[in-house]
């Protein structure tokens, strides 16, 4: 006896259908988070009277500006599925060239501005040759360039602050603009701010409409797809080293002008606070996945995160750094469980 499958054999049992389709997958996994940034928002100005003042607000964007310049490179780095562990020491070194070449050697503006980035930009390009040439992961490859930056600033500084800067710099790290708006009248807007603005804005626009930003994402998707698709994925991935490493300089200067001086040694928060806001906003630490705006909305996360907890008198100063890694460790989880495992990897 043959039952109606066996007569009709088109005719199969399909699947049940998933509860979540994968389209809607993917936009609740893209926008959780926007709602992480606004449950914090929402938070924060219930337990703060001081949170949702405009003076408050203009310094969550002061705040995370710098960490904005980072963040620029550093995602056209993981988008590729790779990481670099030098910009914290480089744009300690780049700070302290250009203060050095002003202070002690002399050197009119704007050659020390130049020489700064100029620095960060050769030493990201030969951590990406190091990496491609020879094959040494980007994880060794930038943490060596990480010890060479650190020497060479404690050499230079001999272990002493410079505190005379260039005026470029001071402009850029603490320089104001006045607007006269029709609405809101005379505001003040930190040149700092403009220049993170500059920055995203100027990364958003290679990754989205380049030639150029089509290929990172293919890169950090699979290197071996896009190898076959014709892309030279050693280039790319020199590149964005090269464009972390002049984002890093950048990012050295406009921290000493807005500090005032130039330090002997890397502000060791910058890197994890770098990757973190980064991989807050769903970039992924796999590559393929994630962009400017995504690292947005990450630094907004992060600076309501700071500064939210500054206001709350209620909880202990000390505690404040151990509630931002728990929310940051708990972020990596998340990102990792919806990366998933590479369609490359057979083995796990």
């Amino acid at each position: 006896m043959t039952t109606q499958t066996e007569k009709n054999p088109e005719i199969a049992v399909s699947p049940p259908k998933p509860l979540i389709s994968g389209v809607w997958m993917r936009r609740i996994t893209a926008l959780a988070p926007v709602w992480t940034l606004l449950a914090l928002g929402l938070f924060f100005s219930l337990t703060s009277q001081t949170f949702l003042r405009p003076v408050n607000l203009n310094n969550i964007l002061s705040q995370i500006s710098t960490l904005a310049i980072f963040a620029t490179g550093m995602t056209f780095v993981l988008l590729t599925g790779e990481i670099d562990l030098s910009i914290g020491a480089v744009a300690a070194l780049t700070g302290m060239i250009c203060a050095y070449m002003y202070a002690n050697l002399k050197v009119q503006e704007p050659f020390p501005l130049l020489a700064a980035l100029g620095t960060g930009t050769l030493m990201g390009f030969l951590s990406g040759t190091a990496s491609t040439r020879f094959r040494i992961p980007t994880f060794m490859a930038t943490l060596a360039m990480s010890l060479i930056a650190g020497g060479l600033t404690t050499y230079l500084s001999k272990g002493r602050t410079i505190s005379q800067l260039p005026e470029v710099a001071v402009f850029l790290g603490s320089g104001r603009i006045s607007l006269d708006l029709p609405l809101f009248g005379v505001i003040e807007i930190r040149v700092l701010v403009i220049v993170a603005a500059v920055s995203l804005l100027i990364g958003h626009l290679v990754l989205r409409y380049t030639r150029f930003g089509r290929y990172v994402y293919m890169t950090g998707a699979s290197k071996p797809a896009a190898r076959l698709a014709g892309v030279n994925t050693n280039i790319i991935l020199t590149a964005v080293l090269t464009i972390s490493g002049f984002f890093a300089g950048l990012a050295g200067v406009v921290s000493t002008g807005r500090l005032g001086s130039a330090l002997p040694d890397a502000i060791p928060s910058f890197l994890i606070d770098t990757i973190g806001a980064v991989v807050l906003g769903g970039t992924s630490l796999s590559g393929g996945r994630g962009g400017m705006v995504q690292t947005l909305i990450g630094l907004l996360i992060y600076g309501t995160l700071r500064n939210g907890l500054d206001n709350i008198p209620s909880i202990d100063p000390l505690l404040k750094d151990v509630i931002t890694g728990i929310v940051l460790f708990v972020a990596l989880v998340i990102n990792v469980l919806l990366a998933g495992r590479a369609p490359r990897d057979k083995t796990a």
